[in-house]
């Protein structure tokens, strides 16, 4: 029983940093937390007696777990989750810190890096994931995907390629990006177009999501055209500040239950991507407790 408690206690040592992994390999907060149980699994069956460093075999069987999940994806047809659905948001305290949630979020420039992440293919979506954020050497990473240390080397230079320049990071300083927010808010609920296209990128994209399939809008014209969408909002919802995947955004409720969640990517002082989940089924699977207690 001892050994069975000290193993336990060393793997919720381990829980934060295997979700982290699971959600960047996967997109989907619900996923992750599966394949973090499915490493538990496995290590419930094996003898740890031959495990070296148990953080490193833990970060392996997660790896191989979620390879596996991936290519389950494939198989069965489904869409990459950037022609399909948001990947799930990792929801946050403007004010309070939640160290498990920072733990998900560290080293990542949020919802943006997620969709490029989904466009990559399984092998390199792991090669970039261990490698390049998460240290973890080629020659560690070769034996989960079948491959050789050069060859996983030569994935997450591809992959690296498809992130750069894709993923611009937002601006650090939190009040400054609520502030851009705000007057975007304020000029959509006015009716400013004009203050609308000073605010958004010439670029930004529109990414929402209500349980069908993903519309995508992009263009700062476009996007403004859609001011009637956040004046509704404003109207009907109670609107509580929020960071989504460590952006600022917002969390709408109706009578009490989740109605929407938005978040902005802002850089240089104009908002480059805006996304809306409000599909009722996924934002009830979400931890809204940081935000709305």
């Amino acid at each position: 029983m001892q050994n069975a408690q000290l193993l336990a206690e060393q793997f919720e040592d381990n829980r934060a940093h295997l979700r982290a992994v699971a959600y960047r390999m996967l997109g989907s907060l619900t996923e992750a937390d599966d394949a973090v149980q499915e490493a538990w699994l496995r290590l419930a069956r094996t003898d740890t007696a031959e495990v070296d460093n148990l953080g490193g075999w833990l970060t392996t069987v997660v790896g191989r777990v979620c390879l596996d999940m991936l290519r389950s994806r494939k198989s069965r047809g489904e869409e990459p989750l950037d022609n399909d659905r948001l990947p799930d948001p990792v929801i946050t305290s403007e004010t309070i810190a939640d160290p498990e949630q920072e733990v998900v979020l560290a080293d990542s420039v949020g919802l943006a890096l997620l969709v490029v992440l989904e466009s990559l293919r399984p092998a390199e979506r792991l090669a970039f994931v261990l490698h390049d954020m998460f240290a973890m050497p080629y020659e560690q990473i070769a034996p989960i995907v079948d491959r050789t240390p050069q060859t996983v080397k030569k994935l997450a230079s591809q992959a690296r390629r498809r992130v750069q320049g894709a993923t611009p990071g937002p601006d650090p300083d939190v009040a400054r990006r609520r502030r851009v927010v705000d007057a975007f808010l304020t000029a959509a609920r006015g009716g400013d177009f004009d203050e609308l296209l000073r605010l958004l990128d010439p670029e930004v994209v529109l990414r929402a999501e209500a349980g069908a399939a993903m519309r995508v809008i992009r263009g700062a014209a476009a996007v403004a055209g859609q001011a009637e969408t956040f004046r509704r909002m404003a109207t009907l919802c109670t609107v509580y500040p929020a960071l989504v995947d460590g952006r600022c955004g917002l969390v709408n409720t109706m009578d009490g239950d989740p109605f929407s969640i938005i978040g902005f990517t802002v850089a240089d002082d104009r908002i480059t991507a805006i996304d809306i989940l409000s599909d009722r089924e996924r934002l009830a699977r979400l931890d809204l407790t940081p935000v709305l207690g």
